[in-house]
């Protein structure tokens, strides 16, 4: 059993900025101006990739898991969670 990943609430946060940017991006129309969201998901990586956080773990270890904390309401793993 793999203990279970905890996230700062503003990593967590910055991932659903990030899914939420991508998200809007994804369901832009063509030719639709996209420039201003493309822009804010560079910057969004850049603070994800740059948060102190990433400097005591390894990324490839937390990326999948940051990605499922962000998408459930509360960032501390339920007992299913912790198991998975």
């Amino acid at each position: 059993m793999r203990p279970p990943f905890r996230f700062p609430e503003d990593l967590i946060t910055l991932q659903r900025a990030w899914q939420q940017t991508y998200a809007e991006l994804a369901q832009a129309p063509a030719g639709a101006g996209t420039t201003a969201l493309r822009r804010q998901l560079i910057a969004l990586s850049g603070n994800l990739c740059a948060h102190p956080h990433w400097a005591a773990s390894a990324w490839r270890a937390g990326g999948v898991e940051l990605r499922r904390a962000a998408r459930t309401p509360t960032s501390a793993p339920t007992e299913g969670e912790a198991a998975a």
